[in-house]
């Protein structure tokens, strides 16, 4: 395997660095019993793609033939996650190893996400992840431009220092792997055990693991 000589990575934030995918499935699934539709965890998860919250509210809504006012529930989605992530949100498996590891040789990190940075900021402190990434947090309010749209990611490199050409980036989502792609610069798909959403980008090399990554980086002695 071809080791890849990088300076530069650029990590999604929710579901990539810390494991907050599940706890918002866990509020979906729970908002829609309440207005009386049942549907398991995994089925919920297959609609959450990384979206907006609004929009992945409306498609749930869509599949289950549901009426139900989306301002009203996204409202009370974003109340139940914030507590729920106060209590109960970790990082990723092997997230703190692989960022202590990037630190020590030297490579830069920076978050790209589609939240608002200060929501992301309080995410990565809540999980201890914060030190790793204080000054670099680069989110679509500040470029004006979300997921999947490369611009993003464009805006990331940029304000790091670096070409594209420098620079790797990670992601759980369809939606952030194609901004990734589009962006041009290399991309990785965090998969973890199971594969819910191909990415459909055959140039994309998947992860099972976080740790994963380090096989493909050329990492100083």
């Amino acid at each position: 395997m071809a080791k890849i000589k990088k300076q530069c990575v650029i990590f999604d934030c929710e579901g990539t660095l810390v494991d907050s995918e599940r706890l918002c499935c866990q509020v979906l699934q729970q908002l829609l019993v309440e207005i009386g539709v049942c549907l398991r965890l995994d089925e919920v998860m297959q609609h959450f793609d990384g979206g907006k919250s609004a929009d992945i509210l409306n498609q749930l809504l869509i599949a289950t033939c549901t009426h139900a006012d989306v301002d009203v529930l996204e409202v009370e989605y974003r109340r139940r996650t914030e507590a729920l992530f106060k209590s109960e949100l970790q990082p990723m498996p092997d997230a703190k190893s692989l960022l202590e590891e990037l630190k020590k040789q030297r490579i830069d990190m920076c978050i790209a996400s589609n939240a608002p940075r200060e929501k992301t900021a309080e995410i990565l402190k809540i999980t201890g992840l914060l030190p790793y990434f204080e000054n670099h947090i680069y989110s679509g309010f500040d470029a004006n431009s979300w997921k999947p749209d490369p611009d993003l990611i464009h805006y990331c490199a940029m304000n790091m220092g670096y070409r594209l050409d420098d620079c790797i980036y990670v992601d759980d989502t369809v939606q952030g792997v194609t901004a990734g792609v589009l962006a041009g610069v290399k991309t990785f798909h965090l998969q973890g055990d199971r594969l819910l959403h191909d990415c459909g980008f055959a140039e994309v090399e998947p992860l099972q693991q976080l740790t994963d990554l380090k096989q493909f980086l050329e990492l100083p002695k």
